[in-house]
């Protein structure tokens, strides 16, 4: 099969971190090709999507990525495209989702494009609130430290922002609080995520990945002693953990929403039992769980994409309906 990464440059990749390397390290072993592209590549043509990709060849020593020389495929003979570049999810990335859309039907493609639109890894969580810690959402500055003083510590976030950037915690009597509001919402003209802080976040911030609504795994993510953030790309450590009954049952309340949006693989995150957040755009942390699991888990993934292929394929002797 034929697997389309629409992603950043292979450059930036991690090759014993990256979520994306061990879903292309897991395909080549099973005897799929790996096309790369980046967003700028996607283009549609007389009505249909196409791509300017490279073959690619991974490997566990260096050189981590050769490729072969460019092509153009049209997107709906491959076999799977996975959109892995990650945030911000901005005008750009809007207007591939756009532009993917069109592959409905026809290409599997791993997150649904509409579900990536619709889902803001913050603002998506709202979804199931009532496993939040408590929470508000605005671009007034008065509301927020209003906020911030009714529970007493607050963590203030971006709305578009990833991997631990722009998280910062707000003490009503730090003579901070103030800057780091104006500056997270741009002097009160973009809108924030304020929630209370979880004392919890010292033992760690868990990392559930789920497949097709299913859990694979998790990991805790522990910060370091000098930060607030646990993100692994921030510094954070990582241990082995289990999924608790708790967790299971947001899981499960989760799992038809997360179905009916397309978003197939996608990364829960808990601090002390509470839903903070829901990555869609390209989760990671499965070498992580792979270790700690004495297994690879991403070729779990490949092998959803080959029987979720093989499964809408029509029958033999059988015509496909039209496109």
């Amino acid at each position: 099969m034929r697997f389309v990464y629409v992603m950043d440059p292979m450059d930036r990749v991690l090759p014993d971190k990256d979520t994306t390397f061990a879903f292309q390290r897991a395909a080549q072993r099973m005897g799929h090709q790996a096309l790369h592209c980046q967003p700028r590549d996607v283009y549609v043509h007389d009505g249909d999507v196409w791509a300017r990709v490279r073959p690619l060849k991974v490997s566990d020593t260096p050189p981590h990525a050769t490729f072969e020389g460019p092509l153009d495929v049209r997107l709906a003979d491959v076999e799977c495209v996975l959109i892995r570049k990650d945030p911000p999810f901005d005008s750009e990335y809007l207007y591939i989702t756009l532009m993917l859309e069109k592959l409905r039907g026809r290409t599997l493609v791993v997150n649904d494009p509409r579900g990536l639109r619709d889902a803001n890894e913050k603002l998506y969580t709202l979804h199931f609130s009532r496993h939040m810690p408590r929470t508000l959402v605005s671009s007034d500055r008065d509301r927020i430290h209003r906020f911030v003083k009714e529970v007493g510590v607050g963590v203030v976030k971006p709305l578009d922002g990833a991997g631990g950037s722009g998280v910062m915690v707000v003490d009503p009597g730090d003579r901070n609080a103030r800057s780091i509001v104006d500056y997270i919402t741009h002097e009160g003209t973009r809108h924030a995520m304020a929630q209370e802080y979880l004392p919890a976040v010292r033992q760690g911030d868990k990392r559930v990945l789920l497949l097709e609504g299913q859990v694979l795994g998790a990991i805790n993510r522990v910060p370091r002693e000098d930060d607030v953030r646990s993100n692994i790309h921030a510094g954070g450590s990582v241990e082995a953990c289990e999924v608790t009954a708790a967790e299971r049952a947001v899981v499960a309340e989760m799992a038809p929403r997360l179905a009916v949006d397309g978003l197939f693989f996608v990364g829960l995150d808990f601090i002390g039992g509470k839903l903070t957040e829901v990555n869609v755009t390209s989760p990671t942390g499965i070498q992580e769980l792979s270790r700690h699991a004495g297994r690879d888990v991403a070729e779990q993934v490949i092998t959803w994409i080959e029987r979720h292929v093989v499964d809408s394929r029509p029958p033999t002797g059988s015509l496909a309906p039209p496109s």
